[in-house]
């Protein structure tokens, strides 16, 4: 990244951006889809999002780091707690997000719809 790597509003943001999954550039860099920030008045930094599949990805590692082992190793339980994060993140409206989470989480299709359905029953009672 080019740009005020010292600046206080990268500092600030980049772990959201990091989080996100998304990348720094300096603001001359930014392209029409790059987000500018600037900080009194003058363009400091620029963030390019990622790509909706891209997130994806992403938030599926974050989680791996988050439990310390592969999501396909984590029990029935936490993988249903997994499935119901995923979905209020809008991991299921990614285009083959029921297969990547499945693929990640070492399960069936079939399964990832169960727990959805399981989850999505109990909130309707």
């Amino acid at each position: 990244m080019t740009g005020p790597v010292d600046h206080p509003l990268v500092a600030a943001v980049k772990p959201l951006v990091d989080a996100m999954g998304a990348e720094l550039l300096g603001p001359g860099e930014a392209q029409a889809d790059d987000v500018v920030l600037a900080w009194e008045g003058e363009d400091v930094i620029a963030v390019r999002l990622p790509q909706l599949s891209d997130s994806l990805d992403h938030i599926l590692a974050a989680m791996e780091r988050r439990h310390g082992k592969p999501l396909a190793e984590l029990d029935r339980k936490t993988k249903q707690e997994a499935v119901r994060l995923l979905e209020a993140r809008g991991a299921f409206s990614v285009r083959h997000g029921v297969e990547t989470v499945a693929g990640a989480l070492g399960v069936s299709r079939f399964t990832v719809y169960n727990y959805l359905n399981r989850e999505n029953g109990t909130k309707s009672d």
